[in-house]
């Protein structure tokens, strides 16, 4: 809720913006998380998704102000999330009176141990652009960064193994160890966090007032975990995005 009253806030106090743009662009795009800290290793390790997974289609809109031929000011709004339900790779769940309890997969088990992985990551950037050759042209290449505030969650819903609570199933041949599996639902909700980002792109004019644009960006930030995930460092929510867009420009 926090979080969809800020994008309400923010899409009201632009509105009387775009009367200033010099250009106004609409962008579709895929973002590529760099998914590098301990939580997402976890969870590709042991689960049976990947990082590839969590690569996503986005959207975005942007306007730019322009003090100059060559530099302008923007302002631009993103959103990326993905959802994904995964099963424990070398583990299966058996029931006993005690409780649930996790064998190794080599064992026939009476249900799978799985859980929900869901992270959303919703950017609003302030970036100072370049646009060395001018407006004018066939084709017209930008580079750029800045700053921005990311609006992220990240949860965890379903069942988990506890690796820290050994117990031991002894058979009439054999010993092995067993883990009790535990409902879960670990939550980050409505964290805010800093942080920065650098582009490149280049637009192509297709008429009088509106082109065509590529881009790719990088954003650089990390949230710390205090709510549903004591224990991890600080989770990682850099990654690539690759775009395209409309622009209309006034």
């Amino acid at each position: 809720m926090k979080k969809k009253l800020i994008l309400t806030m923010i899409l009201i106090l632009l509105v009387p913006c775009l009367g200033l743009s010099d250009l106004v662009t609409f962008k579709v795009g895929y973002f590529i998380p760099r998914a590098n800290s301990d939580l997402w290793t976890d969870e590709f390790d042991q689960m049976d998704f990947s990082k590839s997974d969590f690569t996503n289609s986005n959207f975005g809109f942007s306007y730019e102000y322009f003090f100059s031929k060559q530099i302008s000011f923007a302002i631009s709004v993103d959103g990326y999330t993905r959802k994904k339900v995964g099963s424990y790779l070398d583990y299966v769940g058996i029931e006993f009176l005690e409780g649930d309890f996790a064998f190794p997969s080599d064992f026939e088990g009476d249900f799978a141990i799985s859980h929900v992985f869901d992270v959303s990551i919703t950017p609003i950037q302030l970036s100072l652009k370049l646009t060395p050759l001018g407006r004018i042209g066939r084709f017209i290449p930008y580079v750029g960064g800045g700053v921005g505030v990311y609006l992220w969650n990240v949860r965890l819903q379903g069942d988990i193994v506890d690796f820290e609570d050994v117990w031991e199933y002894i058979d009439d041949d054999f010993i092995v160890e067993i883990y009790p599996v535990k409902l879960a639902d670990a939550r980050e909700d409505n964290k805010i966090k800093i942080g920065y980002h650098a582009f490149g792109g280049v637009m192509f004019p297709i008429a009088n007032r509106i082109s065509i644009e590529a881009e790719l960006k990088y954003n650089f930030v990390e949230g710390a975990l205090t709510e549903g995930f004591e224990g991890f460092e600080d989770f990682d929510l850099s990654g690539y995005q690759i775009s395209i867009g409309l622009n209309y420009w006034f």
